[in-house]
């Protein structure tokens, strides 16, 4: 018997929640041919995996690598970590579709994305359909699954950044538009209902798209409205939307309960995910273990300062009676309206990337801490010029969460893991800004302080919600399970030694004892190095 590649020796964790099992895995053409006993056979290659844990690739239920492959296909912070699969286009942005006449308009809006001297003005195609087939020649280290974004279709072909209900003509134009992404496999709908111009859609204008999604039998993936005060009625407002759309089921990205005045609620956010699976409503979500958020910083701004797009923004931040009234409705604060500086304060708000070397040294700093050091006595300045000098171009972290609650959602039934992040490098172009540690640290954080040190998982729990229950949750039958017939999306790591190493002020750094990660059989990352190889592939609803 001849296999491609084995891996000899591991401690099998085969991603349903079993124990594990001492083995040996053959992989022939991609795919897992045998598990047994394979002393005797011959290989292209052997790995030997005395001593480490064998699981299947983790896949990321929420990544937002797509503004990173255009750029940089390798995705090193990602592989490093373990991640073979990740589905992209989350909280309602992607980069499809996007007809020549609204495309420059979007793509001001996704700069903020972008590395410093990086454009997506020149990308070549318009349709979801381009998009994928030029991802897929353009290759990519990891594989992909694909959401088209609620936020894109309202740009490209409905109201836009006005604050409105839209148009007969722009919900059947936004429908066709989600229509053939959805013929060409996406798998589902994205909305980040915090953000303009999506947080101006009432709920009946999302289940209008969502509709068109269920035709195909996809999912409903939601950065939900509020995570504050108001994050039961919004998780209520996913169910609501699977409901009545009759989409396969919603799934809410990086579960959380933000503002100090709100910890504990995640309590009561579980309890409704829970009665609503009871019923039948497949209701899901994934999770980041870290207590800070990370986001444009221009969502700190009320609603209507967004409206018209960018370039009114900014010029609203210039005008004295703008800056304002800002001032005075995050003092008061607008219902409905996520508040963050008024949750949390300053001090709680760190900037994590900016573009131009004047705001350079704010990098990993809070706002109060930036307003001393630039001599300011007013936060509200420093937080207006920022924006102003940067056209917006502005990243932040947050510190809002409460361990307990991580917690209890890292436990809850229907969670799985996500990192919010994208692939990024500690050198070269990606090397940008200090990003949010999840982007390098998420599934070593999870395996070595939450597994090993805390005990909050055990070691095969957390693998399947690593692995096999994303899997499910997207209907990809051939992964995330360790299994004879299913492709060899395979890491190995050593659980005794398994951790992040990013921080806040130091994040470009890789973690520490995941030494192997396959994708489709190829070797991607060997004894902790990656190879080159590009592996990946687009993957399409399969339904």
């Amino acid at each position: 018997m001849s296999f491609d590649t084995i891996i000899a020796n591991g401690n099998i964790i085969d991603g349903a929640g079993n124990p594990w099992y001492r083995s040996d895995i053959g992989i022939t053409a991609g795919k897992i041919s045998k598990i047994g006993t394979l002393k005797n056979a011959d290989a292209k290659q052997k790995i030997d995996a005395a001593d480490l844990v064998v699981c299947p690739g983790f896949i990321d239920m929420h990544s937002h690598s797509d503004a990173a492959i255009y750029v940089d296909n390798t995705l090193p912070s990602t592989i490093h970590q373990g991640i073979t699969t990740s589905l992209v286009g989350n909280c309602g942005d992607n980069l499809a579709p996007l007809p020549p006449e609204k495309k420059e308009e979007y793509l001001e809006l996704y700069a903020v994305f972008a590395p410093p001297g990086v454009s997506y003005q020149s990308i070549p195609w318009n349709t979801f359909r381009e998009y994928l087939a030029y991802m897929e020649h353009h290759g990519c280290v990891a594989n992909t699954a694909h959401l088209v974004g609620f936020g894109t279709v309202r740009v490209v072909g409905g109201p836009g950044f006005e604050d409105r209900p839209p148009r007969d003509e722009e919900i059947k134009s936004m429908q066709s538009f989600v229509n053939e992404a959805m013929a060409n496999g996406a798998f589902g709908i994205s909305t980040g209902l915090i953000y303009a111009p999506q947080s101006y859609a009432k709920t009946d204008e999302i289940i209008a798209l969502a509709r068109v999604v269920a035709e195909y039998g996809g999912i409903y993936c939601s950065h939900i409205r509020g995570e504050g005060a108001t994050v039961v009625d919004a998780v209520k407002e996913v169910i609501e939307i699977t409901e009545k759309s009759g989409c396969t089921g919603g799934h809410i990205a990086h579960h959380k309960v933000a503002g100090r005045s709100y910890w504990g609620k995640s309590s009561e956010t579980l309890r409704v995910m829970e009665a609503a699976n009871a019923r039948g409503t497949r209701i899901t979500c994934d999770q980041y273990p870290y207590n800070r958020g990370m986001t444009s910083l221009i969502t700190l701004l009320p609603p209507w300062v967004h409206e018209v797009g960018l370039k009114k923004l900014i010029e609203r931040l210039k005008n004295a009676d703008d800056r304002l009234r800002i001032k005075k409705d995050v003092q008061q604060g607008i219902e409905g309206w996520e508040n963050w500086i008024k949750d949390g304060g300053f001090d709680s708000i760190y900037i994590a990337s900016v573009k131009t070397d004047k705001w350079r040294d704010a990098e990993g700093k809070h706002l109060s801490e930036i307003t001393r050091l630039k001599g300011k006595t007013d936060e509200w300045e420093i937080l207006f010029d920022l924006l102003i000098d940067e056209n917006g171009e502005v990243t932040m972290t947050i510190a809002l969460m409460d361990e307990e609650d991580i917690r209890r959602i890292m436990n809850g039934r229907y969670t799985m893991i996500g990192t919010d992040g994208c692939g990024v490098n500690p050198t070269g172009i990606m090397h940008h800004g200090k990003p949010h540690p999840r982007y390098y640290g998420t599934y070593p954080r999870i395996l070595g302080k939450y597994v090993r040190e805390e005990g909050v998982l055990t070691l095969e729990n957390a693998i399947r919600k690593m692995t096999s229950f994303p899997a499910q949750r997207l209907g990809l039958p051939d992964r995330g399970l360790l299994k004879e017939g299913m492709w060899a999306d395979v890491v190995a790591f050593d659980p005794e030694t398994v951790r992040d190493k990013a921080t806040y002020l130091d994040p470009h750094q890789f973690p520490e004892g995941i030494l192997h990660v396959l994708v489709n059989g190829q070797i991607a990352v060997a004894n902790g190095r990656q190879t080159g190889r590009l592996p990946g592939k687009i993957l399409r609803r399969p339904w």
